[in-house]
């Protein structure tokens, strides 16, 4: 027995399984596939919301018609919901039913677990805090950067544009019952689909199929910032994708990542919703800080000390979580091995 253990080890240490036995690149198939399959799903949302939508004669085709209808006062409701669902088919589902075929029903393989503190929590909301500050001269310099390029300067602008557009539209809530409706649509379900999809599911496989977080950290981080569709805002986001990915590696629990996303959400719609009365029409770039570089420099160094601090709060949590992983990895082997 204790050979035959010493075989499984060094086996599956040579190339990375899932507990169904599959491979990386078997898993990373299975990914595209679902992937593909919730892009369909997600786009057929998007037509049937659109169709109940579009005035009557209105073509699909015609997209200044459908995006003002979209977001439309009356219909606005029906565009945030049509937006959560979307995100749902686009992202949960694929990463879940991902989780289910590659490692069966436990859920710990998408980051769940029940291994976590006030700490953990406490410290990844200021770490999101701490981070929009020491992130915010990424905006400008980017934008200083592109300016040298007009044509991709103008195709920033109009995607800048179209995003406000759509985000204030989105974010205009008149009441309290219509800004807790957007707590959910827009604060909590985009974290928590979010979160699975990119640190449960992306940066879980690419971490533990090139055994080597930090690369798996940077490549998730950057589609991360690719799919919010921004130039100017690019690096912004993927240095917020970065400290995200780190902080889940810190954790190994995707509850601290959907808290903290959750939170830094929530702030940016408070700020909206008390803004809502306001003489002049909300601003995105109001709730944005803008600061010093000496500030962020500062912001910087604080973002390194909570890592710091999140990794000895995180230790005794972590190391659990690594048994439990480890146990269901050792039973894994011993029934594809037939071992006793």
């Amino acid at each position: 027995m204790y050979i035959a253990g010493k075989f499984t080890t060094k086996f599956f240490s040579m190339e990375y399984r899932s507990i169904k036995g599959y491979t990386g690149a078997a898993q990373l198939g299975f990914f595209f596939v679902f992937l593909a399959a919730g892009l369909l799903l997600a786009g057929a949302i998007q037509f049937i919301v659109a169709m109940q939508l579009l005035p009557k004669g209105a073509s699909m085709s015609d997209s200044d018609v459908l995006m003002k209808a979209m977001l439309a006062p009356e219909n606005v409701n029906m565009a945030r919901i049509s937006q959560a669902l979307s995100t749902f088919a686009l992202m949960f589902l694929p990463a879940v039913i991902w989780s289910f075929i590659c490692h069966g029903k436990s859920m710990l393989w998408l980051g769940f677990s029940k291994h976590i503190n006030i700490n953990q929590i406490l410290i990844g909301f200021v770490l999101m805090f701490v981070t929009a500050i020491a992130v915010g001269p990424l905006a400008d310099i980017s934008k200083a950067i592109v300016s040298h390029f007009p044509t991709l300067d103008l195709a920033a602008k109009k995607m800048e544009n179209l995003y406000t557009e759509q985000a204030l539209a989105l974010s205009n809530l008149k009441n309290v019952p219509e800004f807790l409706l957007g707590l959910v649509v827009m604060a909590l379900l985009p974290a928590l689909f979010e979160e699975i999809f990119f640190r449960g599911m992306m940066q879980n496989l690419l971490a533990r199929w090139l055994k080597h977080p930090i690369t798996a950290i940077l490549i998730t981080s950057f589609i991360f910032s690719l799919i919010h569709s921004s130039i100017y805002l690019f690096l912004t986001r993927m240095a917020l994708g970065f400290v995200l990915g780190y902080m889940y590696y810190c954790t190994k629990n995707i509850w601290v990542n959907i808290v903290a996303h959750f939170l830094n959400n929530a702030f940016a719609l408070i700020a909206l919703f008390a803004m809502r009365n306001a003489p002049t029409k909300n601003d995105l770039e109001k709730i944005e800080p803008h600061v010093h570089w000496s500030l962020a420099l500062l912001a910087l160094i604080g973002v390194v000390f909570l890592f710091n601090l999140l990794h000895k709060k995180s230790a005794e949590n972590k190391a659990a979580i690594t048994q439990v992983e480890n146990d269901l990895i050792n039973d894994s082997n011993n029934n594809i091995y037939g071992i006793k």
